[in-house]
């Protein structure tokens, strides 16, 4: 069925949902999971917030990794870096799940605030509308 799932997280609660989800229909494909988190780039004038994002991203998927490994499935993890806004975020996860050969992607809706959505347009959605892989959106 499923090979290669790309798991898409933002470290929301609404993207953790996600989570028992792909590893559910990984079990079920005996698939590998590469959990994606994509950070927004901005200008870095202090010096020290690139190395604070890039920490808290990769603690965001290495945390997911383990729930998936507990839960007895493969994983591995994939930081990715984003100009700002749902569309860049959207490319990011398409691009990662292309070049993962990945034949699914799972995310969670609503990881941003409903003002931000509004305005920048929900990154779930932009990945439905963008993506060539079936994409599994967990509420």
């Amino acid at each position: 069925m499923f090979e290669k799932i790309v798991l898409a997280v933002d470290g929301s609660h609404h993207s953790r949902k996600a989570v028992p989800v792909a590893a559910d229909v990984a079990r079920k494909s005996n698939a590998e999971v590469v959990v994606v988190h994509v950070r927004e780039h901005m200008v870095d004038l202090g010096g020290t917030w690139e190395q604070e994002s890039l920490s808290a991203a990769n603690a965001i998927v290495d945390d997911v990794s383990k729930e998936l490994q507990e839960a007895g499935v493969t994983a591995r993890t994939s930081v990715r870096r984003s100009l700002a806004g749902s569309g860049r975020i959207a490319q990011e996860i398409i691009e990662a799940a292309d070049e993962a050969d990945a034949s699914l992607i799972v995310m969670g809706s609503r990881g941003v605030s409903n003002i931000r959505s509004l305005l920048l347009g929900s990154v779930a959605h932009k990945v439905l509308q963008m993506s060539s892989q079936p994409v599994l959106v967990a509420r």
